[in-house]
């Protein structure tokens, strides 16, 4: 039983209602030790900030949203005390201060609190109040010795290239960095009678953090982060982080989106057996079967009873029963509340939201936060900029072609770990598979654009908004026969990695919309896409995909080898690879566009080998690039490895604003600059990081013979037309020298 809260409370309320910026320190990488320790984590305490004096009054606030059945407590959960807390703004990340355990008992928090005279009370009121009854953000959780580390596991003789195994190396020490467990010394005694409270969710066994304001164990971010381990040998951690995960399930029903109780309305994509398959994969480990396959059960049943409806194909008839994303979720999300909160109640609206659509909208919200990709325009009935496109959201009546091909691979995989011991629940997991299979082909899959696209139970519809979910089905074993049928079918599949590579300095972005400013659309491309790309791609069977990349027409880009309707946008619509320091595209047409193009190869992208496959191009090409982003944008923010890589000067480094620092790993990067993060989102771009660890050393061990060093373009450099595409950029259209300082997206994280 996990310790320190009521959690018999919590795990009934949640079977009850589910059926059955930045701290004021800065995460930073450094080289793996010569001997291992226990990392040294700052508890850091934010120091409030207010926009406002600190004798200003609050601003008037919208009454209270309704209580929430599924969150414990009122501290921590929708309420008078954090909606006030919010409305202040003391932080820049609502996240930092549902992180501060209380220095008080809860009932005197709240008693201190009820002192308050809501409309005269003062930014400076709420200010000391936060000082005096709560302590440091993430202070219940601490470093620890990562057991079992090898500076040296095996796949880093899979390297062939000095600075990628350097750099391989070097992050995979940083594991023992970002090692967690729960600090017994400073967990509260049980809710609410305690002496303090808390919003974490203890766990019993050690962990890896994402890094950044994820200061817990997150669900599908341990997926890439167990990838990682698994190449790093670190065999006793996944396990543990297994073990952590089967106790959410025994305790909650369902293993929640992180460790928080502010997560306990939602789950996220559901890999679970996919993680349990590959530890057993790696260790020949069956003995966590006999507690994980019971679990698993469990799981598959929460997604079936909560988040499955019956879906009428209008295209056949038949009737599916398919999955989607669905909170019930009624206030704003704890640890974005001020965000909810405005976007629900902005003061710019000529007509305010009803009490229903405001309650509608949070569960919209608190939707996309399960779904992964909070938030995108994938799921908006109208993308816009920023807030607005949000009131739109529209996630609950779409089929997500993502969810769903996870959810037939993981019956897929139950059905492979029952074996011959159970057949009749694998013949069960096997019928389930087969209908959720059908379900995707009739629904998601258009065959005339070659693609896999969410299916709008509003519209009754297909939607049109191309994004790299259409690779997901490939990744988890669903080829559609179309794809099989011939090369052609095959590459047109794909043609769109085809184009990133040729037209795009960095990897493959998350949509081709770059208007909204949301962090899950262009320019952003994320650590775990590209790996399911990669993944995808290996996917294929080898007879077709013998053939040697196509090549477009003379006067055409590698647009022209897209199918018809495939992207939604005409080549001139798509978002111009920047020349960077300027506001003007390179080129949007024509062979031009195709700016990285090289022999055989694109910039960046590794060396073309005789006889290679267009599916093999395509791989070593990603994994090139996706290799190149992870340390370029490290090298951008100080990092160096002795006697291959020196940091760089100051003068550059005060370009990204690190001077001082050792080099960040993003969470997320932008597809136009290898040496840059991504930006946008309700978050400051966060350092750390686990999925980008996991993902890149993955890429180390499967693809590390092809790897080349990567040529980070400088920060600033003078560049002419017979220099600009060793640097993977463009000369203006007369051939003058143009000096370029690199845009780099970076916000406020090394304040």
């Amino acid at each position: 039983m996990l310790p320190a809260l009521k959690l018999a409370a919590i795990a009934s309320l949640a079977h009850g209602v589910f059926g059955a910026p930045q701290s004021s320190s800065t995460a930073t990488q450094t080289a793996p030790p010569s001997t291992i320790s226990v990392p040294s984590v700052t508890v850091s305490t934010s120091v409030p900030s207010p926009t406002a004096a600190l004798g200003a009054t609050l601003p008037s606030q919208a009454p209270l949203p309704p209580v929430q059945p599924w969150c414990i407590g009122q501290i921590f959960c929708a309420g008078s005390l954090l909606q006030t807390v919010n409305i202040a703004q003391l932080y820049s990340d609502s996240k930092t201060f549902v992180d501060k355990p209380t220095s008080k008992s809860s009932q005197q928090v709240l008693a201190d609190f009820a002192k308050f005279n809501l409309s005269t009370v003062t930014e400076g009121d709420i200010v000391n109040f936060v000082d005096t009854d709560f302590l440091g953000e993430g202070l219940e959780l601490e470093g620890v010795t990562l057991q079992g580390f090898n500076p040296n596991p095996s796949f880093l003789n899979n390297l062939t290239n000095p600075l990628t195994k350097a750099f391989a190396q070097t992050v995979h020490g940083f594991w023992t960095q970002l090692v967690r467990t729960t600090n017994q010394s400073a967990l509260c005694d049980e809710y609410p009678g305690g002496t303090c409270e808390s919003s974490l969710i203890p766990l019993n066994h050690t962990f890896v953090v994402p890094g950044g304001r994820f200061r817990e164990q997150y669900y599908w971010d341990s997926y890439w982060i167990i990838q990682g381990l698994i190449q790093s040998e670190l065999y006793d951690t996944v396990n543990a982080t297994l073990q952590n995960f089967m106790d959410e399930i025994e305790n909650f029903g369902f293993i929640p989106n992180g460790g928080r109780i502010y997560y306990l309305d939602r789950s996220q994509p559901p890999l679970f057996v996919h993680m349990v398959s590959d530890y057993i994969a790696a260790t020949g480990d069956n003995s966590i079967l006999t507690r994980a396959l019971p679990l698993a059960e469990a799981e598959l049943k929460w997604w079936a009873t909560n988040r499955t409806i019956e879906v009428k194909s209008p295209y056949t008839g038949q009737t599916y029963n398919m999955a989607r994303y669905a909170v019930n979720n009624t206030a704003p999300r704890p640890e974005s509340y001020l965000e909810d909160y405005l976007t629900v109640h902005d003061p710019t609206l000529s007509t305010p939201l009803t009490d229903q659509q405001a309650a509608d909208l949070y569960g919209e919200l608190a939707s996309g936060a399960e779904t992964g990709w909070d938030y995108t325009a994938r799921f908006e009935a109208i993308p816009a900029l920023g807030n607005p496109g949000l009131r739109t959201l529209n996630i609950k009546n779409h089929i997500p072609t993502c969810l769903n091909s996870i959810l037939y691979k993981s019956h897929m995989l139950l059905a492979d770990l029952y074996g011959t011991s159970n057949s009749t629940e694998a013949s069960s997991h096997l019928s389930a598979a087969a209908q959720i299979r059908a379900g995707l082909l009739d629904l998601n899959w258009d065959a005339d654009k070659l693609a896999f696209y969410d299916f709008n139970i509003t519209a009754n519809a297909r939607n049109s908004v191309f994004t790299v979910a259409t690779f997901y089905p490939l990744w988890n074993g669903i080829i559609p026969d179309e794809v099989l049928s011939s090369q052609s079918n095959a590459f047109g599949f794909f043609s769109s990695v085809n184009l990133v590579m040729n037209k795009y300095n960095g990897t493959f972005p998350t949509t081709f919309i770059d208007f909204t400013g949301l962090q899950w659309d262009a320019p952003n491309s994320w650590p775990p896409h590209q790996y399911i790309i990669m993944e995808a791609l290996r996917a294929l069977p080898s007879n077709i995909t013998t053939n040697a990349l196509p090549t477009p027409n003379s006067g055409s880009s590698t647009y022209s080898l897209i199918p018809s309707g495939q992207l939604g946008f005409s080549e001139d619509q798509l978002p111009g690879q920047n020349i960077i320091g300027s506001s003007k595209n390179i080129t949007k047409t024509g062979p031009s566009a195709d700016v990285n193009k090289m022999d055989g190869t694109v910039i960046n992208g590794g060396n073309a080998t005789s006889g290679e496959g267009w599916a093999q191009t395509l791989g070593r090409e990603m994994a090139n690039r996706y290799f190149t982003s992870v340390l370029c944008s490290w090298h951008a923010t100080g990092g160096s490895i002795p006697g291959l890589l020196p940091q760089l000067p100051a003068s550059q480094l005060n370009i990204t604003n690190s001077v001082g620092n050792t080099g960040n790993m993003f969470e997320k990067f932008s597809n136009l600059d290898v040496d840059s993060s991504g930006y946008g989102g309700e978050y400051t771009v966060q350092a750390g990081f686990g999925w980008t660890n996991g993902a890149l050393l993955w890429v180390a061990s499967t693809y590390g013979q092809v790897l080349n060093a990567p040529q980070c373009p400088p920060l600033v450099a003078p560049v002419t037309s017979s220099t600009g595409a060793a640097l993977g950029l463009k000369a203006s259209a007369t051939g003058v020298a143009t000096t370029l300082i690199v845009s780099i997206f970076f916000h406020a994280f090394l304040s």
